[in-house]
């Protein structure tokens, strides 16, 4: 028997309140891991071509992989996956915390939702049995206190407990599915599609263990982490201080998003730095299940006034929450990004597009293409109060928050073409806030990500420039010769060789699922999967479930219309800044043209097209999955 599995994957039918437990064979498992591959194959097997994403038939899949629930760190996350309502595409999103690890100990090893509920419930998972239940009195209600409900209703304070906010009842396109209250499943608009099947949340807990089959390769994997941890990921152990230090140093190489990705340098870069946040609301880290390296922040303000007032219990923002909500804006005031930052986690909505969303409608505002006719009051660069007003109305879909909550691509539309140039989306989703004009491979995987711009399954050239950990770990997969240094601008083969074997490796780490802030190498996660299976993987290995996972995507997403058109990245972020840090750093169309294409070649993808080849699925063994390709 296959290791790292209970056998069973729980489907649950909202419309009639059926459910059934499969068993699908050990092929399965061996191939696609879980997380996203697992996603995009219930996908490509079980939702009809073209249906909507709003639709009742849509899947809402949690998906954890062999990995949860063994105790391994860095284990402690899971993907969430579906349709997207934003984009039309695959949707697929990660959560760390504490409830991959328990869904995985209540005996199963994915969870597929379909149909819609006539009233709002919820479902509770326990030790191999689900119910669902009435969620009417939570509906409306904050992430804090919706699970404080549901936990004495349960009366198990250990519960854990998936759940939407009022962005997702309410159907914001990019709301998220949030899980221990601060922890977002944040992009694609999965808790749009939650909340269109009148689901509120999945509570979970689970005794049953996990089988290992070898426990010494786990462990040796463990002990090198413990071992190394504080000196490999020190950015983000304390006494570091995480995403949070990012900021001022992005800023300080002029790759800082202000302005919406308009303007070349954030003079007060230092009003938002993590220091200054620190000094200022800092109360202690918080972490994920077996996690030494304690990375989450957790901020608090007193305050008589709520919106002064940080309640620590929504945890504190990370870096693109601090740049999307702050710099993005314009806005240097960091009580009230943090503020805002708060109420998209108490409501369900993704930081990054709710920054882009309202940066956005800034610009348009600036540039005279929409009016206080439009938007009931100014909408002005740097407008602190202004923010954390327009959060709550895009929860809530109130006013010109109703707009806002459409996401940038559909507002561009309304506004008209003239808005065009400020649209900074890939497939309909936002950018994250990462610069390409310094990252130029970064750029590519924005372009080529099949959910949409991405910065997670991505590669980050800066982590490429020098000698270190990054080029070790792919020259550990390259026979023949050694990969260099390579210049943020480079794009050129050795830059793809490393694309290539990065994206993979993300890819893998979301099917796992694991934490890509942890410095594992790719012999370790192997060395890992074969002790908890009982069956070897290789480096190899372990790289061809990250392709299976962007082939199956990709499959997904020809299937539902994108082309390699849909493969583009804005304009502006490929630019050159008249001034800054950045000043003549671009991204030719000749050089993205042709990394485009060495990138679907390095798949077996057709170089114009990016249609799979008939080699690239033999090779990958996606016969073996009896899907219809």
């Amino acid at each position: 028997m296959l290791g790292g599995i209970h056998g069973k994957i729980l489907h649950v039918d909202l419309t009639s309140g059926k459910m059934h437990v499969e068993e699908p064979p050990e092929t399965i498992y061996q191939l696609l891991v879980g997380g996203r591959a697992l996603v995009a194959y219930l996908l490509l097997r079980d939702l009809a071509p073209n249906t909507p994403a709003l639709s009742p038939d849509n899947l809402l899949i949690f998906a954890p992989g062999i990995l949860q629930g063994t105790n391994l760190p860095g284990a402690g996350r899971h993907g969430v996956g579906g349709k997207s309502p934003l984009t039309g595409a695959l949707a697929s999103s990660e959560a760390g915390g504490w409830w991959g690890h328990e869904f995985k100990r209540s005996g199963f090893d994915a969870l597929v939702i379909r149909g819609r509920a006539a009233a709002p419930c919820y479902l509770h998972i326990q030790d191999g049995n689900a119910t669902l239940r009435p969620a009417a009195h939570l509906w409306c209600l904050p992430t804090w206190p919706a699970q404080q409900r549901m936990q004495a209703e349960l009366q198990d304070a250990r519960v854990r407990i998936a759940q939407i906010g009022p962005g997702g009842e309410n159907g914001v396109l990019y709301s998220a599915v949030m899980h221990d209250i601060n922890r977002a499943a944040g992009r694609n608009g999965l808790g749009a599609l939650m909340g269109s099947k009148n689901l509120k949340a999945v509570a979970v807990r689970g005794t049953q263990k996990v089988p290992v089959i070898e426990r010494a390769p786990v462990n040796n994997v463990a002990k090198w982490l413990g071992a190394n941890y504080k000196t490999l990921a020190a950015w983000a152990t304390n006494p570091g201080r995480g995403t949070q230090d990012s900021l001022a140093w992005w800023a300080n190489v002029g790759a800082l998003p202000t302005n919406n990705f308009g303007t070349p340098l954030f003079a007060d870069a230092a009003l938002l730095s993590g220091e200054r946040n620190y000094e200022m609301f800092h109360k202690e880290r918080d972490t994920c299940q077996s996690c030494p390296i304690t990375c989450k922040q957790v901020f608090e303000n007193a305050s008589d006034n709520p919106y002064q007032k940080l309640n620590p219990e929504y945890g504190g923002p990370e870096y693109e929450a601090m740049a999307a909500l702050g710099s993005n804006c314009g806005i240097t005031d960091n009580l009230a990004v943090a503020k805002a930052n708060e109420l998209c986690n108490a409501n369900g909505l993704d930081a990054i597009s709710t920054g882009a969303s309202i940066a956005f409608a800034m610009e348009c505002f600036e540039n005279g293409i929409i009016t206080e006719r439009d938007t009931g009051q100014p909408f002005r660069w740097g407008d602190a109060g202004l923010l954390v007003q327009a959060v709550e109305s895009i929860a809530a879909r109130s006013g010109f928050g109703a707009v806002l909550a459409m996401g940038v691509q559909r507002m561009s539309k309304r506004f008209g073409p003239e808005s065009t140039v400020f649209a900074l989306t890939v497939k309909g989703q936002e950018l994250p806030m990462h610069e390409p004009r310094l990252k130029h491979a970064l750029g590519v995987g924005y372009a080529v990500a099949p959910v949409g711009a991405d910065h997670m399954m991505n590669m980050h050239d800066t982590d490429f420039a020098s000698a270190g950990e990054g080029l070790k770990r792919v020259n550990s997969a390259i026979t023949g010769r050694t990969i260099g240094p390579l210049r943020t601008s480079d794009l050129g083969e050795d830059k793809l060789q490393v694309f290539h074997h990065e994206l993979n490796w993300m890819h893998f780490q979301d099917c796992a699922v694991n934490c890509h802030f942890y410095p594992y190498t790719y012999a370790h996660l192997a060395e890992a999967l074969s002790g908890v299976t009982g069956s070897h993987y290789g480096i190899a290995d372990v790289l061809a479930v990250g392709a299976r996972a962007q082939t199956l995507a990709r499959l997904f997403n020809l299937r539902e219309g994108f082309t390699a058109d849909d493969d583009r990245l804005p304009r502006r972020v490929m630019r050159a800044f008249q001034s800054g840090p950045l000043q003549g750093v671009e991204i030719s169309e000749e050089s993205f043209n042709w990394a485009r294409r060495r990138y679907y070649e390095l798949l077996d993808w057709d170089g114009e097209s990016g249609v799979p080849a008939s080699s690239c699925l033999a090779n990958l063994q996606l016969p073996e999955l009896g899907l219809q390709l």
